[in-house]
């Protein structure tokens, strides 16, 4: 396992601010050292990755280690989103978690084939979340070797 873990900028594409909110508590109650951000549809991830509108400056949408992508999502879902983000030369690397309620087979073979890293369906108790993201935490930052900037 890797001794020493470099914060890392996590990403998280989710319309529902309550679960990110339980999320958030989670990843502070498991003491995960990651940055944390949120973007509330598909549109704003894409503004926030090609650093467009609010976005502009780099200061304000530093490059995530890993995105959280949600799949049911207004104005661009998260098919759509990670349809672009593999797409581009420039965003490809960025692995891409997708976190979504759904357990349908077309969700899941869509999102492996169009490039996600990883369909996990979003546990809805708080210690199932727990329990969830402390497995992901190790894999992710203790055994993954995450592509540098």
């Amino acid at each position: 396992m890797a001794s020493e873990r470099k914060p890392v900028l996590i990403l998280m594409a989710e319309d529902d601010e309550d679960y990110y909110l339980l999320t958030k508590e989670a990843l502070q109650k498991l003491r995960v050292i990651n940055k944390f951000h949120r973007v509330e549809d598909g549109e704003e991830l894409m503004d926030y990755l090609l650093r467009r509108g609010k976005y502009q400056n780099a200061a304000d949408s530093p490059r995530p280690g890993l995105i959280f992508l949600d799949l049911n999502m207004p104005k661009k879902n998260g098919l759509e989103a990670l349809a672009e983000i593999k797409s581009n030369p420039t965003l490809r690397q960025i692995p891409v978690i997708m976190l979504t309620i759904s357990r349908d087979k077309k969700d899941i073979s869509a999102s492996y084939s169009l490039g996600a890293n990883s369909f996990v369906t979003k546990p809805l108790g708080f210690k199932e979340l727990i329990e969830a993201l402390s497995v992901f935490d190790e894999y992710w930052f203790e055994i993954v070797q995450l592509p540098h900037e």
